[in-house]
């Protein structure tokens, strides 16, 4: 979905722009993506069981818990981000979350971090998505937007140069709206954090 110019920019070769159905753009921030970086830790302490990491990308967070000897797998639908991912020694598979997806019941922690309660442009959707891919009683982990950010869902799609991707949904979702959204997917929030200048939440049904 995300295509060649994602993979370009985890491979090193471009600098990547996102920009959204407005014309408004912003650095695609990859390099944050690569190693643990501030703020990262709460969320890692707060994996306490069978986790999943949906959007995993080179696979920061899938490495880390495996270290700690919690079960992790990552799933990305860049392949090249699989592949970083394994290669750093966590176990990552190349799906979408909204198809197959392998241990559906058995998960207690799904991961939504760097932006990734975005995916699919339908945050309310994805969140029951994620709760139908838990065991009872799980939760998920999402990062948001700082309060006072706003929301957006539409399209946006990657620019590098004159190179340009194809549009694809995605959504923004900041600490002001998450309350309403995990309402419509018939969950609660049940933690709002923040650490290093990041927002995250805890949401359960």
């Amino acid at each position: 979905m995300i295509g060649e110019l994602y993979e370009r920019a985890l491979a090193g070769r471009a600098g990547v722009e996102v920009e959204d159905g407005t014309g408004r753009r912003s650095a695609l921030p990859v390099q944050e993506w690569m190693a643990l970086r501030p703020g990262d830790e709460g969320v890692l302490d707060r994996c306490d069981g069978p986790t999943l990491d949906v959007g995993s990308g080179p696979g920061r967070l899938t490495v880390a818990l495996t270290e700690r000897g919690i079960l992790a797998l990552g799933i990305d639908t860049a392949p090249y981000a699989v592949e970083l991912t394994v290669a750093a020694g966590g176990p990552a598979l190349c799906r979408d979350v909204f198809g197959r997806v392998p241990g559906a019941g058995i998960w207690t922690t799904l991961l939504l971090v760097d932006g990734n309660i975005g995916i699919g442009g339908a945050p309310s959707a994805l969140l029951a998505r994620a709760f139908a891919l838990l065991a009872p009683g799980g939760r998920v982990l999402a990062e948001v937007r700082a309060p006072g950010t706003g929301a957006y869902s539409g399209p946006v799609r990657l620019r590098s140069g004159q190179a340009v991707g194809e549009w694809f949904p995605w959504a923004w979702v900041s600490a002001d709206d998450i309350a309403g959204i995990a309402w419509e997917s018939g969950a609660a929030v049940k933690e709002i954090w923040e650490e290093a200048g990041r927002w995250f939440v805890a949401l359960s049904r």
